[in-house]
């Protein structure tokens, strides 16, 4: 697959670098030093329309795609993750959902406005109580037949953009239901902010990201209207994994771009840091660091565009997205702490941007998505994908052998109990894995 840029999204990509090293990189760390949104940044964004890139022209977006939003995400990662991943939560998180989702109503009324960066949209999934585990989920949300209106309770936490002066709505995923074995109905309802009983925290101290928007939200009896249900009523799981899915690769493009950010940095001050009479660049050992640095951000890079390309020709993607998001992110951490060795005690000074760098890479690893989680869907994937190619059991062979790591057993026994009728005592799962194992070898293994 050939991932070299078309013209117009090499066009794209030189603009938002430019932008980067001449509008955000004078200013991001005097907003950065002082927990400040970066309003006028964001503003000029919209102007550029960056928040519209993978919208269509008929509601105000650019008629890009997902590699465009990429692009643009790691070249402003590069300089600053707090104005990408501002970016990034506005377009992936807050105007996505409506436009896959939204009625045509709602696409109307909300993403032009999005789409412009005039306001922000958030998403409130994450619970204080569930963290990862969207399904156990607390906030619910019931429907008043007398005002056909929806009544929400419950809290958010580590929302981003959900608490700024632009923020125009939240989007609350609660429970509207059971179902008839008792597990909750999960629903995505659009909340507009100002909206009387929903109130928004003051903004988290955070470790990193310091110049983004990330607060905890409260709904006491919120009132919404009935028409502000977001899609079916009880798919709000599977909107939120399906968005987790997309989003997976703007945070590897944005962890790329903080990647090469270390590299850029890195060179610079390698040139100009004088020791023993000649730049530090000179001596072999910070050329192999940043060799090395450079081949991780340009893998990185690889593997999230690979990744998008699969999702813009409509190919199956996920896989392809965790491992983009998990290589990605780890790296980010490596060439960060690599960084700020290579600048020695100064990298340790705030005036340097890879200090920064080093603190907001661990909120792209910890915070956007747990790297185990990735670790777990990128194994069970993979092994998935060998067993569908493998033959089933057979009466002389009648057991299948699989290995799989402890958060795949679930999956993978789905896969063979539920979609191959195979009886569960059949299926054994080891620390490798193989197919076709008679029932002597099986009890021999054991």
């Amino acid at each position: 697959m050939d991932h070299r840029l078309s013209p117009e999204l090499e066009e794209l990509r030189r603009t938002v670098e430019e932008f980067a090293h001449d509008v955000v990189a004078p200013k991001i760390g005097e907003y950065y030093e002082h927990h400040e949104f970066p309003y006028e940044i964001v503003r000029e964004m919209g102007r550029m329309g960056l928040f519209g890139l993978p919208f269509p022209e008929e509601y105000g977006g650019m008629g890009g795609d997902y590699l465009a939003l990429g692009l643009a995400l790691e070249e402003l990662a590069r300089v600053d993750s707090s104005v990408a991943i501002t970016l990034e939560a506005g377009v992936s998180l807050g105007a996505m959902p409506l436009h896959l989702f939204g009625t045509e109503e709602q696409k109307r009324e909300w993403l032009p406005r999005l789409c412009s960066g005039e306001i922000l949209g958030a998403f409130g999934l994450t619970e204080p109580d569930g963290g990862s585990d969207a399904g156990a989920t607390r906030t619910t949300a019931r429907l008043d037949p007398d005002t056909d209106e929806w009544v929400i309770n419950g809290t958010k936490c580590f929302i981003t953009n959900s608490g700024t002066d632009i923020t125009g709505l939240v989007t609350v995923t609660a429970v509207t239901g059971r179902k008839p074995d008792g597990k909750p109905l999960i629903s995505s309802i659009i909340v507009p902010s100002g909206t009387p009983g929903f109130s928004v925290a003051a903004p988290y101290s955070k470790v990193g990201w310091n110049a983004s928007d990330t607060r905890e939200l409260s709904f006491a009896d919120v009132r919404v209207p009935a028409a502000n249900l977001l899609g079916e009523q009880g798919r709000g799981y599977a909107q939120f994994l399906r968005i987790l899915d997309e989003g997976r690769i703007a945070i590897a493009a944005l962890a790329t771009g903080l990647a090469q950010g270390c590299v850029d940095e890195s060179v610079k001050y390698a040139k100009e840091r004088e020791a023993f009479g000649r730049p530090i660049g000179a001596n072999q050992a910070i050329q192999f660091k940043i060799a090395d640095m450079e081949m991780k951000a340009h893998t990185a890079r690889l593997a999230w565009r690979d990744a998008a390309s699969r999702l813009v020709s409509g190919e199956p993607f996920k896989k392809e997205a965790a491992l983009a998001k998990l290589y990605s992110s780890t790296i980010a951490v490596d060439n960060a702490r690599d960084a700020t060795q290579i600048h020695g005690g100064y990298g340790f000074m705030n005036e340097y941007p890879v200090a920064r760098m080093w603190r907001d890479a661990g909120d792209i690893q910890d915070l956007a998505t747990d790297a185990d989680a990735e670790i777990t869907w990128v194994v069970g994937e993979k092994a998935l994908d060998a067993v569908r190619e493998a033959r089933l059991p057979s009466a002389e062979r009648p057991y299948v052998w699989i290995a799989g790591e402890s958060g795949c057993v679930k999956e993978l026994r789905r896969h063979f109990v539920r979609e191959r009728g195979i009886d569960r005592r059949r299926v054994t799962f080891v620390g490798y894995w193989r197919l076709g194992m008679t029932e002597e070898q099986l009890r021999a293994a054991e």
